[in-house]
């Protein structure tokens, strides 16, 4: 009751405001919003891990697992092995060549002499240095090899190159495209180690030679083969027109086609593998 009221007179309505509590700065807050800036940080806590698992799912799309190279990082490999890699490696001792000989022969090189790494000058005629200025000359890497019989010997060269992939891309489809590696005066030079069965292997003695652009690393790699006796050849022939069935021609007969073609694979095999695997150990 009012003081002074008249008695059954109706009680004043009383209204309770909500209870405050205090702030880190001691300052009045109420009681009832302590909740939600909790609730608040929660959600943007969830916002922002869900942002980080998506950007890191996407991270992995756009650049693959971690470890996994992509095909310029094995481009970039290729193209330091001539210097991080054993020449053993690069040029083994012995090469087997199963089915590599006319009619699916078998065929085994042996290695004999192995040139200093180089630059290209002395390596090449003018005409195919010259068709090779476009993707430049970083090192050039080569070995001779004789067959089982010491009849023939094949020099077979790995050019590292300075050229990118588009470079390297475009010089191969321009050999294939004007048939430059069929050019007898494009031939690759052999070559010749003292005190050898390949001493008198001179540029008159080349009688077969192939010559592959590589795309997929900065490497030139060719072989080009001929007789150990020193005999020179008129008529030398690219490894391919020799293989074919029916060529009668005196590198086709002897199978120095397959001599420097065999060979070539094979070391660029092995070039491929040592890339996807530099740390393996030749076999």
């Amino acid at each position: 009751m009012a003081p002074g009221g008249a008695p059954g007179a109706a009680r004043p309505v009383v209204s309770f405001g909500e209870p405050e509590g205090y702030d880190d700065r001691a300052r009045p807050r109420p009681l009832g919003l302590r909740v939600r800036p909790r609730v608040a940080a929660a959600a943007a806590c969830v916002v922002l891990g869900l942002g980080l698992i998506g950007g890191a799912l996407t991270g992995s799309w756009l650049i693959g697992e971690p470890g996994e190279a992509g095909p310029n990082d094995t481009f970039a490999a290729a193209g330091g092995l001539w210097h991080s890699v054993p020449v053993d490696q690069l040029f083994p001792p012995t090469v087997e060549g199963q089915g590599a000989g006319p009619g699916g022969a078998d065929r085994t090189w042996t290695r004999i002499a192995v040139a200093p790494d180089s630059g290209c000058e002395a390596a090449f005629d003018p005409l195919l240095r010259k068709a090779l200025t476009s993707v430049g000359c970083e090192r050039l890497l080569r070995a001779t090899y004789t067959d089982a019989t010491q009849s023939y010997v094949t020099t077979v060269g790995l050019l590292f190159t300075k050229a990118d992939a588009a470079a390297m891309s475009s010089l191969s489809t321009r050999f294939k495209a004007e048939g430059l590696g069929k050019r007898a005066d494009l031939m690759p030079r052999p070559y010749a180690a003292k005190d050898t069965v390949a001493a008198d292997f001179g540029p008159e003695q080349r009688a077969s030679w192939t010559v592959s652009v590589l795309t997929d690393a900065p490497v030139v790699v060719y072989a080009v083969s001929g007789w150990a006796d020193g005999r020179t050849v008129d008529d030398p022939q690219p490894a391919e027109d020799a293989m074919e069935s029916g060529t009668t021609t005196a590198p086709a007969q002897a199978g120095l086609g397959n001599e420097a073609q065999g060979l070539a694979d094979r070391i660029e095999r092995g070039l491929r593998k040592t890339v996807s695997s530099p740390t393996e150990k030749p076999s």
